[in-house]
């Protein structure tokens, strides 16, 4: 695509896609995508209104009867088809990515986007292997089997640091569990969910399958999540706005699915490897800027390696690299936005008070003043009740506490509202281990953290939320199980009956 002028272009018509076209939004009020490096506004588009709510969960509710209908193996191949037209236009897709997020290339080329065509790759398959309980008669006298069913049209939200992995998480088990959806992504990274949807269409994959709509959450994303004809939620971003989110579905009786924030533990034993820890730290806490809720934010160190690891995480953090995100050779990218860049500087500013910035802490200046860039950051000596350590910063800050007993370890990493994910780091399987079993969170990783696979479950624990992403568990959410029972006596009086009338 090659620059902005191109995204405008190919974006001319809107920036809703519903019933298989891109269309302008009707809610009268505009909109700008800008790059985040720079500050440029690189597209400028019309919001959804409440109306292009209603036409897309029309198109959604129309495609129904005839999208769960087909076969598995007709979603499958359809699936197939979509996963190959995504690798087709992988590198369209990663620009698109790092121009409306800031991203460094190489990580929307190597993550982003082969993760999501894999994702894609694996619902394929997926979409097969609907399996309820098999057949068998129970109580003798019946046959019983259990059916899942698609279960309507999916209202779904998503947040705006993963925009393409995130309207993928979405969007994949839904249809391949024969849902139609509405995905409202966030009005600031539009860009690549539109994409996705277009790609799904040019697969094969039926009109009003698919469909997405742009605008702001107090407006397309109530209304979409209290429209009557939703029947499911699922919705990613932070803990306030999932409890609003929750009222409007609940009030309505609607399925529920929420992934929340997260303030994940990095655990270090006195026995780990140091060189591997500190490695760990510094990828785990910058990767896509900090802007990740699985993202390495509160490092505990057992107090023999307390020191050295704080100079390793300080010493490899001032060799990251700032810059422009389509240099290959830019490790960190802006932040989102000059918001959420001066967000993050004030968690860190308020923390001088109590704490010791160790690195960092601080915007560049120079060639990179104009863009949202905020440096690596390390902080030592908080208490484990200060703001730095209980709250979701979300940027490039690790802030390192020490601690002496296991036991002590394992509350510390516990003791914050989320539990989405966690890392534990030990040359000693039953140490790892004890902390797997205890550390409560919906991942653990040990001797590593980040990474993610499609066939394995992403959710979380507490105030992180409930339900999952990925993997054949997210079908729970998106499939109703149906209990069928035969009668196999063909007696028409049963002995049952006469617990209400007669006698045996």
């Amino acid at each position: 695509m090659g620059n902005g002028i191109q995204v405008r272009d190919r974006f001319a018509d809107g920036a809703q896609y519903i019933g298989g076209k891109l269309r302008s939004g009707t809610s009268g009020r505009h909109h700008d995508v800008v790059n985040p490096a720079t500050g440029e506004t690189v597209y400028s588009y019309e919001l959804a209104g409440t109306a292009d709510v209603d036409a897309a969960v029309a198109a959604a509710r129309e495609a129904f009867p005839g999208w769960s209908g087909a076969t598995p193996a007709e979603r499958a191949e359809a699936m197939h088809r979509f996963a190959a037209v995504l690798a087709e236009q992988a590198d369209d897709f990663a620009y698109v990515e790092s121009l409306q997020c800031g991203k460094p290339i190489k990580l929307s080329a190597e993550f982003d986007v082969p993760g999501t065509v894999d994702n894609t790759s694996f619902f394929a398959g997926a979409a097969r292997h609907l399996e309820g309980k098999s057949a068998a008669e129970y109580d003798g006298d019946h046959t019983s089997y259990v059916r899942r069913e698609a279960i309507g049209v999916v209202g779904s939200i998503a947040p705006w640091n993963y925009p393409l992995q995130m309207a993928a998480w979405k969007v994949l088990p839904a249809i391949a569990a024969g849902n139609t959806i509405v995905l409202k992504p966030a009005e600031i990274t539009p860009l690549t969910s539109l994409m996705f949807a277009r790609a799904a269409t040019e697969a094969g994959i039926p009109d009003g399958v698919v469909n997405i709509v742009t605008g702001a959450g107090k407006d397309a994303g109530e209304h979409l999540v209290g429209h009557p004809d939703v029947v499911m939620t699922s919705f990613t971003g932070s803990t306030a706005v999932g409890k609003r989110v929750a009222e409007i579905a609940t009030s309505t009786v609607k399925r529920l699915h929420l992934e929340l924030g997260g303030k994940a533990p990095f655990v270090v034993f006195d026995d780990a490897d140091l060189e591997a820890a500190v490695n760990g730290a510094v990828a785990g806490a910058l990767i896509n800027t900090g802007q990740d809720c699985t993202a390495a934010t509160r490092a505990y160190v057992q107090r023999p390696l307390y020191e050295a690891f704080v100079q390793g995480v300080a010493e490899l953090m001032e060799t990251v690299r700032l810059g422009d995100p389509f240099d290959p050779s830019t490790d960190l990218g802006p932040l989102i936005s000059h918001a959420q860049r001066d967000r993050v500087a004030g968690f860190v500013e308020r923390a001088r008070a109590y704490a010791t910035v160790v690195t960092g802490g601080e915007a560049p200046g120079g060639e990179l003043a104009a863009g949202a860039y905020y440096r690596p950051t390390l902080v030592a000596g908080a208490a484990q009740d200060s703001e730095i350590v209980q709250s979701e910063i979300f940027g490039p800050v690790l802030v390192v506490l020490p601690f002496d007993s296991d036991d002590e370890g394992i509350r510390l990493a516990n003791d914050t509202p989320y539990g989405l994910a966690a890392s534990a780091w030990s040359r000693d399987l039953y140490r790892a281990n004890r902390a797997t079993r205890e550390i409560k969170a919906g991942c653990v990783w040990v001797n590593d953290h980040i990474p993610i696979i499609s066939e394995m479950p992403h959710g979380g624990y507490k105030a992180s939320g409930f339900g999952k992403d990925m993997s054949s568990y997210s079908f729970e959410e998106y499939t109703q199980v149906k209990h069928v029972m035969y009668d196999n006596t063909a007696v028409a009086r049963k002995d049952w009956h006469r617990t209400i009338f007669g006698d045996r």
